[in-house]
């Protein structure tokens, strides 16, 4: 970014009213946390708080739509509450006989989107781990699972949509019934419920019952049917203002510029400037968003996308592409501690020296070397919150020879 460019943003920024809102992502790097805890403290050293069209958003919460989470989640019920365990740490996990024994997947393909691909998919043969997975299509990880279970779609099942960043609700409709044996994921959970003879009334509410609880519980004085006609309604009637009253839901009710609590962490009282340094010794910092034709890896299986997405590539600065002797076209092996892949060469202007560029979301198991840009993602977890850190990935490049025959 040119300099000029920020300092006019920042001016821009600082005349207000301005609400600060960073996406998904921005804190998927080794100092993520740092980064967040720096910027969040704009709006409030520029006096962007508690006025209208001011504030700080990352993401709304379920709580800013009325939806009664604990409910959802039945966190009233009986038993002791395990652990979370980090999809950073799921190889380790895995790999390990004694701790894990058994696996149960849905609405995700572990294979293809989770770090340390290659010990992640040795980990998923192991015989005496038992690997259940419920999905729509064959994916890298039905492929290993001992039981598959056919999940309906959205299109087949009433449910409600809270979005990422608007403080709205809105109505799934169902369109079909669930196609052949498919059943939706709330039915398959009912029937493991019955078969594994656990028989509190909450495991065996019917969607519907769901449904209409949950609306209750939000005060919205609405029921599904009258949602499903409106299709979406706002939470409030009015804009929402953040913090009126300048109080915080901190220790001192003041927004903590220096704070005893992440002190008390392990980390630093206040954020610390800090750029990450340039990758030496001829690596590259791999960038790897989703690709524009896809969703992370939905629909990575459609034909007429694939056909969309051609080759995987990667896509360098001309003057990087130079110094390591390659063309566009050239065919190169990305690598590093946590594996390594084929990728075939594109240039870019738009690229900063010392950064790569290869699009997320393949399924390994239609590649031709059965593995994606995860094979490279060590699982490194960030600075605070123990987040992926996808954005500080080093690969280093070395080209393919032609094999040149007998």
């Amino acid at each position: 970014m040119p300099a000029a460019a920020i300092g006019q943003a920042a001016h821009c920024y600082g005349a207000g009213p301005s609400l600060l809102w960073i996406g998904q992502g921005f804190q998927r790097q080794p100092r993520g946390g740092n980064a967040v805890r720096a910027v969040a403290q704009l709006a409030a050293l520029s006096g962007n708080v508690g006025k209208p069209g001011t504030g700080f958003l990352y993401l709304n919460g379920a709580g800013n739509r009325m939806l009664d989470e604990d409910y959802i989640a039945g966190a009233h019920l009986p038993g002791s509450q395990p652990d979370p365990i980090s999809h950073m740490d799921l190889a380790d996990w895995l790999q390990n006989h004694e701790r894990s024994r058994a696996l149960l997947c849905w609405n995700i393909n572990i294979a293809a989107s989770n770090p340390n691909q290659a010990r992640l998919r040795q980990a998923l043969t192991r015989t005496d781990l038992f690997t259940v997975a419920i999905d729509l299509f064959a994916t890298d990880t039905t492929d290993l699972a001992d039981v598959v279970l056919p999940a309906a779609s959205f299109l087949e099942s009433d449910d409600l949509v809270a979005s990422y960043f608007h403080l709205s609700l809105s109505a799934q409709v169902k369109a079909i019934e669930p196609l052949g044996q498919s059943l939706t994921n709330t039915e398959i959970f009912r029937r493991l419920a019955t078969a594994t003879g656990l028989n509190d009334d909450e495991l065996h509410e019917s969607d519907e019952q769901i449904i209409a609880e949950v609306l209750r519980r939000t005060g919205l004085e609405i029921d599904f049917a009258s949602l499903a006609r409106q299709g979406t309604v706002w939470i409030h009637s009015e804009p929402r203002i953040q913090f009126p009253d300048l109080r915080f839901p901190t220790p001192s009710g003041k927004v903590e510029l220096a704070s005893a609590r992440a002190e008390a962490d392990g980390h630093p009282r206040v954020p610390q400037p800090h750029a990450d340094p340039h990758p030496a010794d001829g690596r590259l910092r791999l960038l790897t968003p989703a690709s524009p034709w896809l969703l992370n890896a939905s629909f990575a299986n459609e034909p007429r996308l694939a056909r969309r997405i051609g080759v995987p590539t990667i896509a360098l600065n001309p003057a990087d592409a130079a110094e390591r002797g390659l063309t566009p076209g050239d065919r190169v092996r990305a690598s590093n501690s946590a594996g390594e892949l084929e990728l075939t060469v594109t240039l870019s202007e738009d690229l900063p020296r010392g950064v790569a560029f290869s699009p997320k979301g393949r399924w390994p198991k239609l590649e031709a070397g059965h593995a994606n840009v995860n094979a490279l993602n060590p699982g490194t977890a960030s600075d605070m919150g123990a987040s992926t850190t996808v954005h500080g990935v080093e690969i280093t490049l070395a080209r393919v020879l032609a094999d040149s025959g007998p």
